[in-house]
């Protein structure tokens, strides 16, 4: 039987949304195994990144709309994500999310996270479906789900932070076969 999998974007482009390398390596994976993917971000503003530079502009941009990129116009918004609906959700990184998904990028260890993305964290686990969060992603989880075993790899400032918030972190990178997490259940 095909698992069905969420994939929660922040964005497009890893200095303001997700990390494109990221993404589509998740999309792609899931489509040789013959998951069936649906998109979701949040239906919000967010300030644009030049890539070119790495320097914040003026400008501001929707995040669904720009995720909408990534997923070939495939997208929902956040607020209708349902862990009943799926097998299993995927957040990739990029700043997107310490940016838009949660306030961690200005807001340091007492960060807020959007309250869909909350939500849609605390419905999967309350389902027991798995979490799936790529490079700064997992910061987000150690906020919402007190308790959760999570790495980020070698980043000490952010290690530490999740230390505060979760008391376990570990050292180094791990990595997860998605066709593992897709063979549960």
């Amino acid at each position: 039987e095909n698992k069905k999998v969420a994939v929660v974007l922040s964005g497009c482009g890893v200095y303001d949304g997700s990390e494109i390398h990221e993404a589509t390596s998740i999309l792609i994976h899931l489509s040789i195994h013959n998951s069936s993917v649906k998109c979701f971000a949040p239906n919000v503003m967010h300030t644009v990144v030049n890539h070119a530079t790495g320097e914040e502009t003026k400008e501001q941009r929707n995040v669904l709309v720009e995720s909408a990129r990534i997923s070939r116009g495939d997208i929902s918004d956040l607020s209708d994500l349902k862990a009943a609906d799926f097998d299993a959700v995927i957040f990739p990184g990029g700043f997107g999310a310490a940016k838009n998904l949660s306030g961690f990028a200005k807001e340091g260890a007492e960060f807020s996270v959007n309250p869909d993305v909350a939500r849609v964290l605390q419905d999967f686990k309350g389902h027991s479906k798995p979490i799936g969060m790529c490079c700064i992603a997992p910061v987000i989880a150690a906020n919402v789900l007190r308790g959760c075993e999570v790495t980020i790899g070698h980043d000490k400032d952010t290690a530490n932070t999740i230390k505060a918030l979760v008391q376990t972190h570990r050292s180094g990178l791990l990595f997860v076969q998605l066709t593992s997490m897709i063979e549960l259940g």
